[in-house]
């Protein structure tokens, strides 16, 4: 069992009503997370992909007391089975003005455009977390053959429900705006709804499946 000292390593300040606990992977950050958010002293637990960050009502604790309910946390075994979230199917209109990367990844990862899209649509994903702006996903497990760098020069216009992939992980864009992600498809799915509850429709520990659809059925879904 980590030692006290080993616990407070791991604990690390973010202001005055927030402590950043590192965490060695994202199933652990979700387990943690959960864990935590089952207790009354926390305002929020975010999970990240390396760590969880809380926040704290400091005109009822101090950053200390704050820091010691969370080795007490910490001492105490994490759940042993995965946190299991829900499960979104998110349709997706790969290549075309959809996709401006589609092809040249294609060139550049050697396969065919079908070859791609069952590559990334052939398996069920986990959001890590959200961030960089807001909304956006960071979905883990992406296959390794689709291992691709971010771009060399961002752009400073993309989309709203555009799905791009870099670095081992598939990102989906909630909001439009600036983003340096290689684009491979476009999803007709409204990923924020302001009124809503829940403004974003994907939160971290969801899981995630891509389903390809053809441009007509992106234009009719999009205009539903």
């Amino acid at each position: 069992m980590p030692s006290g000292a080993e616990h407070e390593a791991r604990i690390r300040s973010g202001g005055d009503d927030l402590l950043s606990i590192a965490v060695a992977d994202s199933t652990e950050c979700q387990q943690l997370a959960e864990k935590l958010r089952d207790s009354s002293y926390w305002l929020e637990c975010v999970a990240g992909i390396d760590s969880v960050v809380v926040q704290f009502d400091a005109t009822k604790m101090d950053i200390d007391e704050a820091r010691q309910k969370i080795e007490v946390s910490l001492e105490s075994p994490l759940p042993g089975s995965e946190v299991v979230g829900e499960l979104i199917e998110i349709p997706v209109c790969y290549g075309g003005t959809c996709g401006p990367d589609f092809d040249r990844l294609c060139e550049q990862l050697q396969l065919s455009s079908d070859e791609l899209v069952a590559l990334h649509t052939g398996d069920e994903y986990r959001v890590d977390m959200l961030g960089f702006t807001p909304g956006f996903a960071y979905i883990g497990g992406l296959n390794e053959a689709l291992n691709v760098p971010r771009l060399s020069r961002p752009r400073l216009h993309v989309p709203a429900g555009s799905v791009g992939i870099a670095d081992g992980r598939t990102g989906v864009y909630a909001l439009p705006g600036p983003g340096g992600w290689p684009i491979i498809g476009r999803t007709s799915l409204t990923l924020f709804a302001p009124s809503s509850d829940q403004p974003f429709l994907l939160r971290a520990g969801f899981r995630v499946r891509f389903r390809a659809i053809s441009s007509e059925q992106f234009d009719a879904m999009a205009n539903a």
